[in-house]
């Protein structure tokens, strides 16, 4: 390992990793060249997708000579299709489906490309699934089916707030809204149920305003 490739590593380990691992995820050094680190990604897209500006950020602060980070899904390499660099008006790179890392959330089979997590605007097209269902319907399904009545004893419920390009947003309310274990019910337990269930779908996107939690069932200060 080169010592731009070891102070990479070194950062993501102080400030990222602990974050990607929770979600479901992980992430190493693939390349660095040129100014610019390849990140290898495996486990859930969720976990990463949503923390790549600040992935960047901690790696570009931590380490100067980095002018760009990209993500990748194995096998991809470094100049792999749709690894092009986070940052101003890029977005994160896409990742394919790869084998997982052991111990992290294997990836479900893709129908189609996939694409940066969507910050925001409207909701695109969603392919349609069994009755006619677009993707947040048959999600809400699902979730309404088998996951509000598993949680309801912890006061909890999950509504699917919308999807596009596959990302699916969920926000967590009642108990759940500020759970320190909000994040693992989600990581572990709702998005690999949906991914297995229902291919089309990237991953989560939790939009929940946790601070504002009123009444979750595991406080903060248990974690």
């Amino acid at each position: 390992m080169t010592d731009l490739a070891a102070q990479v590593t070194a950062a993501l380990e102080r400030g990222i990793l602990p974050s990607v691992i929770a979600r479901g995820g992980a992430v190493r050094v693939a390349a660095v060249g040129g100014g610019v680190v390849t990140l290898e990604v495996t486990g859930s897209p969720g976990a990463v997708y949503p923390l790549a500006a600040r992935i960047e950020a901690v790696i570009r602060a931590a380490v100067p000579g980095i002018t760009a980070v990209r993500l990748a899904a194995p096998g991809t390499g470094p100049a792999g299709p749709g690894t092009g660099p986070t940052g101003p008006g890029t977005g994160p790179a896409a990742l394919g489906a790869g084998p997982a890392a052991p111990g992290t959330v294997p990836a479900a089979p893709r129908t189609r490309p996939a694409g940066p997590a969507p910050e925001g605007g409207e909701d695109l097209a969603e392919p349609t699934h069994e009755g006619g269902e677009d993707l947040a319907d048959a999600a809400r399904r699902i979730i309404d089916a088998e996951v509000n009545p598993a949680i309801a004893a912890h006061r909890g419920r999950v509504t699917v707030t919308g999807a596009s390009q596959g990302w699916l947003r969920i926000r967590l309310d009642g108990g759940c809204q500020g759970c320190s274990l909000a994040e693992v019910t989600i990581r572990q337990g709702i998005e690999p149920l949906l991914r297995a269930r229902l291919p089309a779908i990237t991953g989560l996107i939790d939009v929940t305003d946790h601070e504002a939690g009123t009444d979750p069932f595991f406080s903060p200060e248990k974690r």
